[in-house]
């Protein structure tokens, strides 16, 4: 559907950027330094379309982490999603954060995300979903801190 939009340059034709009948999701990657999950729901978050981790899909346990894990835990995962009729999706990316953990993802984010768009799902809004902390617990150490 096409509009036109005028102004000071006379008028020109407006294309939407995401049609109509695209049917989204959200996927939801969870990225430590010890494995990344992929979490593919339904818009309201309620509803699972698909999931895969590092873990499920390579042998080794160092390997869970890695970039190549996650992208083909993302593969698989949006393979399954398109299956079920999913075509553009919102990402949400999230590291462990909180009191102790580490506030950036690791490094299976980004390879999970670019295997999204890869397999042919358009890609809306990235977001951080990153807990943080407001004034937390007291780190550990003691007063003068860890010696080492």
């Amino acid at each position: 559907m096409r509009e036109s939009r005028g102004g000071r340059r006379g008028r020109r034709e407006f294309t939407p950027r995401f049609d109509k009948n695209s049917r989204w999701g959200v996927a939801h990657i969870y990225s430590s330094y010890n494995n990344t999950m992929i979490h593919i729901t339904d818009i309201s978050g309620n509803e699972t379309i698909s999931k895969a981790s590092g873990g499920m899909v390579v042998k080794s346990d160092r390997m869970e982490s890695s970039p190549t894990a996650a992208m083909i835990a993302a593969r698989k995962a949006a393979e399954e999603a398109v299956e079920k009729g999913i075509n553009a999706i919102h990402v949400k990316v999230k590291a462990p954060g909180g009191h102790n953990g580490p506030m950036n993802a690791g490094s299976g984010a980004q390879a999970a995300i670019r295997a999204l768009s890869r397999v042919g799902l358009r890609i809306g809004i990235i977001e951080d979903v990153t807990p943080v902390p407001h004034d937390s617990c007291r780190k550990k150490g003691g007063r003068r801190g860890r010696r080492v």
